[in-house]
């Protein structure tokens, strides 16, 4: 069973997802964050493959891309940190769901099978591509995709109709990701007010669970999101907390307790 599948099999609320930027703060670092993500309580992982237009991303996501990229990271790159990821994880290929977010510039000019073929190979689950628009990939792309058995995850907003929602419920696999509100991540936003927008989704029943991101910062804003919800993504405040820290491991314990340790029984 893929793992994002069983996932959502196994955990119906409360799922924690962190995004964070292959290469940032340090070239090396992707295991040491991946290994500390597992450790301390992480659900799933998103691993932002860098690029230097990231268009749905805030400021504090763009530094981390740029950065990045001056440390010298790349898809290829990439693929060879998460290879050796697997080899020395205490879990093994059973360990964490992983899913890689970017842009779709960088992945046609690896080239589409290519990309799909190492990412298989390198343990990752599923993709989110927020440029690549639905007929592109459900004409163009959807059986390469497939084919490497690669969940890949839309993205929808408040201002999504109903029936393009269903459209995406009907091709995705693994989740819906659901933006908290069309803006860009990192942009503080009350989750009180979208309950509303999250109960709305809920009451549609779709095939898939729902994760929400953007906005997502600490137990209050997870716990609204979850409400109504499978779980939420959180980036910007990861960014934050492991840029501050020297020790990422002991920086992720703390940041993970602070999200996960008060959670309210829903």
């Amino acid at each position: 069973m893929n793992r994002i599948k069983k996932l959502f099999s196994d955990k119906k609320k409360n799922i924690v997802s962190i995004y964070f930027t292959a290469g940032f703060p340090q070239l090396n670092d992707t295991n040491t964050i991946l290994n500390a993500l597992q450790k301390h309580g992480a659900d799933m992982v998103e691993i932002g493959m860098p690029y230097s237009d990231p268009l749905a991303d805030g400021t504090v996501i763009q530094h981390s891309s740029m950065k990045a990229l001056q440390n010298g990271m790349s898809i290829k790159l990439l693929f060879k940190q998460l290879n050796e990821f697997w080899n020395n994880s205490p879990l093994g290929v059973g360990g964490l769901p992983l899913i890689l977010m970017g842009y779709l510039n960088p992945v046609l000019q690896y080239g589409i099978e290519k990309f799909c073929s190492d990412a298989h190979a390198a343990g990752i689950d599923g993709i989110i591509l927020p440029d690549l628009p639905l007929h592109e990939y459900e004409t163009e792309y959807k059986k390469v995709f497939e084919k490497y058995k690669l969940d890949f995850i839309f993205l929808i907003t408040p201002e999504t109709s109903e029936k393009r929602i269903r459209k995406i419920d009907t091709i995705s696999k693994g989740f819906v990701y659901a933006v908290s509100s069309s803006s860009i991540t990192g942009t503080d936003k009350d989750m009180s007010a979208q309950q509303k927008y999250f109960q709305r989704l809920e009451n549609m029943k779709l095939k898939n669970p729902i994760m929400i991101g953007f906005g997502i910062k600490d137990n209050k804003t997870f716990s609204q999101a979850c409400k109504h919800t499978s779980g939420a993504i959180i980036g910007t405040a990861y960014i934050k907390a492991i840029e501050n820290y020297n020790d990422i491991d002991s920086g992720t314990e703390k940041f993970l307790n602070s999200i996960l340790d008060a959670t309210i029984a829903l």
